[in-house]
């Protein structure tokens, strides 16, 4: 065992994956292989899953079979909405009600029970499970807190299209709809991630894949790591009631102590290739929309940060201003990364159970040497 302190983990080696391959200094990043600006241009959410629990990419007819999977395990037992209603009612967070949630759902797979934890295709029946109701629960959550009942999810339609059709109750764009799934895409995986780790500590235990899950989502939560999304677009809408224009903003809010959301990362050096992939969709919708000022903001915030900081946005700086053109709610930002990010979670699930061990690091003990003991009465 070495002595030398390394604090949050940073830069240790704790598995061998097949799964993402990241280039801090270059800014790459890859998918099995595939650099992630060609997969958010040519594939599908539910490829890049395929391709992230199976090993390859489908052919059409696996594809095929791969969503008709897929599609039909979306819908929720009705004791789990109620639980969600009720959260709503209370105005619990999202991302909490969705852990929630989630924890709830393993009551009623008829699978879970005894079975085994090593099984790897009944974990990915589960993973399935999963990442298909996740966007059930999210949009009820939203629904039910906005006074509306749940809207049932559609099995001809793809992932993304039937979220946003659950959300609003109308079936999106098309362009809106492929804008939405290579978001997904692009949020899918990247490496050992808090939240992903959280998940491999979970079940290196031999624990199920609904508590490695669960552990994620609360790890996803944190303002550190999917919770900065929805800081990004608090912070332009301050921008935007401010009577500064957005970089005179961001030199007082730096002056000031304040901490610019949506900037650096503990990975890349350089401008995350997903923030590259996010802020050309950011300007589209903009565009479309015949209002591009949250673009704006953004990209003048992005230029005075790398010019007088140093330092490049990551994948969350232009999904907010992207989301929040798509009329979503802010708090909704962040279930919608773990919605994604569930695909990765599955995926380095599988593949650290292929030859797995006990996550159980050491800690330097810096506290007082022995002590002798005094009883209660005489201290």
């Amino acid at each position: 065992m070495t002595d030398e302190l390394a604090k949050g983990l940073e830069d240790v080696l704790v598995t061998e994956s097949s799964l993402s391959f990241i280039d801090g200094e270059a800014g790459t990043l890859r998918y099995r292989g595939y650099p992630i600006d060609v997969l958010a241009r040519n594939a599908s959410f539910e490829e890049t899953l395929a391709l992230l629990w199976e090993g390859s990419l489908p052919t059409e007819s696996e594809l095929a079979t791969f969503r008709e999977r897929m599609a039909a395990e979306r819908s929720v037992d009705p004791g789990v909405i109620e639980t969600v209603r009720e959260l709503a009612a209370r105005e619990e967070n999202p991302m909490a009600a969705l852990r929630t949630a989630v924890s709830m759902l393993s009551a009623y797979d008829p699978e879970n029970g005894d079975s085994a934890t090593d099984d790897a295709e009944l974990t990915r029946h589960m993973g399935r499970r999963i990442t298909a109701k996740m966007p059930t629960i999210v949009a009820a959550y939203k629904r039910l807190r906005d006074g509306s009942e749940p809207v049932e999810p559609r099995e001809d339609l793809d992932h993304a299209a039937n979220f946003l059709y659950m959300l609003d109750g109308e079936v999106p764009d098309q362009t809106l709809a492929d804008v939405f799934d290579m978001a997904l895409v692009v949020h899918a995986d990247h490496g050992i991630n808090a939240s992903t780790f959280a998940a491999m500590v979970t079940v290196s235990t031999e624990s199920d894949v609904y508590s490695g899950v669960t552990s994620a989502i609360g790890t996803l939560k944190g303002d550190l790591h999917g919770g900065a999304n929805q800081n990004v677009m608090r912070m332009l809408q301050e921008v935007d009631e401010s009577d500064r224009s957005a970089v005179e903003w961001a030199r007082e809010a730096l002056e000031s102590g304040r901490r610019i959301p949506g900037f650096g990362h503990r990975v890349y050096d350089v401008k995350d290739p997903r923030a590259k992939i996010l802020s050309a969709k950011s300007k589209a919708l903009g565009n479309a929309a015949g209002e591009l000022k949250w673009y704006s903001y953004s990209r003048a915030i992005e230029e005075f940060m790398d010019k007088e900081v140093g330092i490049a946005p990551n994948v969350d700086f232009y999904s907010a201003s992207m989301y929040y053109e798509m009329g979503i709610p802010i708090d909704i930002y962040t279930p919608i990364f773990a919605m994604s990010r569930v695909g990765g979670w599955v995926a380095n699930v599988l593949e650290y159970r292929e030859d797995n061990r006990l996550i159980r690091p050491r800690a330097r003990y810096v506290g007082p040497d022995e002590q002798s003991f005094t009883r209660i009465d005489d201290r």
